[in-house]
């Protein structure tokens, strides 16, 4: 891994960014991603993927009182949030008519667009174990939204740069999403006909005794809200935390449909193990599933950011 940029600056940041609700790896996640992505762009394409971010209209808010030497990382590492924020309560975005199924569920028009699209988050590749029929999924999802915006990001796209920015900014939160096997997959059974949509109809109990959602368990991982200073730090410096080296021949995979793949048999092998494969609901879960989750995700979350860093690499050139 290269070294992280700040270096000994991170004794000088003072006021951070307050830490806002989301979801999908909850933003812990999403910007130890983005973080390790950023640290693995050369600095050329950094300087095209900061001038990107900025015309973000939250731009402003995510670098107030950070020193000027931080605010291009800083504001990279947050951008990872934005898309969950949309849907999330950020004033002037709604939901309400937003479906996969409507006509312009995949358009891609920019700043311009207050819906929150929370269906390009996932694809349910579905499975099932005991026969019961699988749906298909959704026809706009994080797939057709990764291939669409990787396109427009490209120079030659002749699009302008506010809608580009629009799709590197998703970019930099869907490449996570698709990394958590709970948005590449949904399990399909005779108590549930049309999927647990991704572990959220599925409840589970941690071993401390806390009860949640299976999604939201795997969401959990890397902990709560946090700082785009506390995500780098946990990310790529502090020793107990720090993401491991990616794989580097699974880090060169640039499909995202193999993500999709090898997401869904992850959580087939990990998810969905037991006790969650043939127990009773609430799921009891105990510390070997939950030893092995959280070296399911540090591994993920260090393939997402170092394909992300590829993918951006690829599209700036």
């Amino acid at each position: 891994m290269r070294n992280c940029l700040l270096g000994g600056m991170l004794s000088t940041a003072a006021t951070l960014i307050a830490a806002e609700p989301t979801a999908a790896w909850w933003d812990e996640g999403h910007m130890q991603i983005a973080a390790l992505a950023y640290d693995r762009l050369d600095p050329q394409t950094r300087l095209k993927a900061d001038a990107l971010v900025r015309l973000n209209p939250e731009y402003g808010n995510w670098v107030a009182g950070v020193p000027d030497s931080l605010k291009a990382q800083y504001a990279f590492v947050r951008a990872a949030t934005w898309a969950d924020d949309i849907k999330g309560g950020l004033p002037g975005y709604t939901n309400v008519g937003d479906k996969a199924s409507n006509p312009n569920a995949a358009r891609n028009v920019g700043y311009y667009d207050h819906l929150s699209h929370g269906y390009w988050h996932y694809k349910d590749l579905g499975f099932s174990t005991d026969g019961t029929p699988i749906e298909e999924p959704d026809p706009v999802n994080a797939l057709s939204q990764i291939a669409a915006f990787r396109e427009a990001l490209k120079p030659s796209s002749g699009l302008p740069d506010d809608v580009r920015s629009y799709d590197l900014v998703w970019l930099i939160h869907l490449v996570g999403d698709v990394h958590q096997p709970l948005h590449a997959t949904a399990r399909f059974s005779s108590n549930l006909r049309h999927g647990d949509e991704g572990g959220n109809k599925v409840e589970v109990v941690r071993a401390t005794g806390e009860r949640m959602k299976l999604h939201a368990y795997w969401d959990s991982l890397f902990g709560g809200y946090s700082t785009p200073r506390g995500a780098i730090l946990d990310g790529l410096i502090d020793p107990d935390t720090k993401l491991p080296e990616p794989d580097a021949v699974l880090a060169a995979e640039s499909d995202p449909q193999k993500w999709l793949e090898e997401s869904k048999a992850l959580a087939i092998e990990f998810v969905y193990a037991e006790p969650v494969k043939s127990g009773t609901s609430p799921y009891m879960l105990d510390r070997a599933y939950e030893t092995n989750a959280r070296t399911t995700a540090r591994k993920q979350a260090a393939l997402a950011g170092a394909r992300l860093a590829n993918l951006i690499t690829d599209a700036l050139k």
